[in-house]
């Protein structure tokens, strides 16, 4: 909803304050009260202890956190999905180079930029970048920098 509504951090951290801090404090309280109810071993037991109350208070308080960490799990996804196949990879050197292209493909995804067309670019400019002496870094080619300065050079 605050989404949806564009809120700003601080409306965001209001209405927290306000709508959830009720809720947090009910769960806490159920929280403290079944965790010496339960085997720490037992999934109950473990998912409190996992729960890192004073941690997750923070969201109470500023309205830039998540309740959720879904935007870090369905980046790793794909890794994870994909992890039996690097198996095959043919050699360490190998499984490295590719989990380095996942990397900048997956940076290129959170950036918004068409992996393709920076693909494309960053190769045609890469010899350039690589010859000694000309002062250029390669951090220049990473997907949010070249991002950054195709946006200043498009005249739209």
């Amino acid at each position: 909803m605050a989404d949806q509504k564009e809120l700003s951090y601080q409306t965001r951290a209001d209405l927290r304050q306000k709508l959830a801090t009720p809720i947090f404090e009910s769960l806490e309280k159920w929280m403290e009260q079944t965790y010496s109810q339960v085997p720490p071993k037992s999934r109950t037991g473990q998912a409190i202890a996992y729960a890192l109350w004073p941690r997750m208070k923070r969201y109470l308080q500023d309205g830039r956190i998540k309740i959720d960490n879904n935007l870090a799990e369905n980046a790793i996804r794909p890794l994870t999905i994909s992890r039996k196949n690097f198996l095959f990879c043919g050699n360490h050197k190998a499984a490295e180079n590719t989990a380095i292209i996942c990397s900048l493909l997956a940076t290129c995804k959170t950036q918004e930029v068409n992996p393709r067309e920076w693909l494309n670019d960053v190769i045609a400019q890469l010899p350039a970048y690589l010859e000694k002496g000309s002062g250029k870094e390669l951090k220049e080619l990473l997907p949010n920098v070249w991002n950054a300065k195709k946006s200043n050079e498009d005249p739209m």
